[in-house]
């Protein structure tokens, strides 16, 4: 088995987490050409209403080959307040609500420049409310797959990934949804939220 490749992420949704907490190696890269309507800047949370995709607002991202890491976040509109009302809205009755709340509302608070800086440091806040610390390299240029490397970029993802079911805000009225944020696995599964991700696959 070869590498696990992946993209940065806002959030990141449950497969990306299984994988990397399962992984030998594991890069992400932060060269790639950005992609619209990709996990790079939007993540989809359970709500009231069924499932709601947030997403960040980019500096002209629509520019064809822009490299990830020199794509820059927009904050012309009150998107942090909007994003943050829509996790309160949706888990404030979750059980592990306080614990995660208090350590990432800080994101919804002040201003990163640039996409990768933003999505990495939220990265490292998850790793610490999960109690863990994979092997996580960065890459300095674009990642080349290998014959044996797992490609989970989006232009390239191909997966018969399916998340265990857990128990979702609003399931008392709502089907299970596979595979939508890990902030939606953490406010159910709270410190478990490791081992049953690594266990999923």
């Amino acid at each position: 088995m070869g590498r696990l490749i992946l993209p940065v992420t806002y959030w990141g949704d449950a497969e990306y987490f299984a994988r990397l907490l399962t992984a030998d190696e594991c890069v992400i890269d932060l060269h790639e050409h950005y992609i619209k309507r990709s996990q790079r800047n939007r993540t989809e949370i359970m709500t009231a209403g069924g499932v709601m995709s947030l997403s960040v607002p980019l500096v002209r991202a629509n520019r064809p080959q822009t490299p990830v890491c020199d794509v820059q976040i927009d904050y012309s509109t009150r998107w942090q307040h909007r994003h943050w009302t829509a996790i309160l809205s949706a888990y404030r009755s979750s059980p592990y609500f306080d614990l995660v709340a208090e350590r990432v509302e800080r994101f919804y608070r002040r201003e990163w420049k640039f996409l990768v800086d933003y999505d990495m440091e939220l990265q490292e806040e998850i790793f610490r409310l999960l109690g863990v610390a994979p092997k996580v390299e960065r890459s300095d240029a674009y990642v080349v797959a290998g014959e044996q490397d797992m490609d989970l970029r989006p232009k390239h993802r191909e997966s018969d990934y399916v998340t265990p079911e857990y128990f979702q805000p609003f399931s008392d009225r709502m089907p299970f949804v596979p595979n939508l944020s890990v902030l939606d696995v953490m406010m159910s599964e709270g410190l478990s939220t490791a081992d049953f991700l690594a266990s999923s696959l």
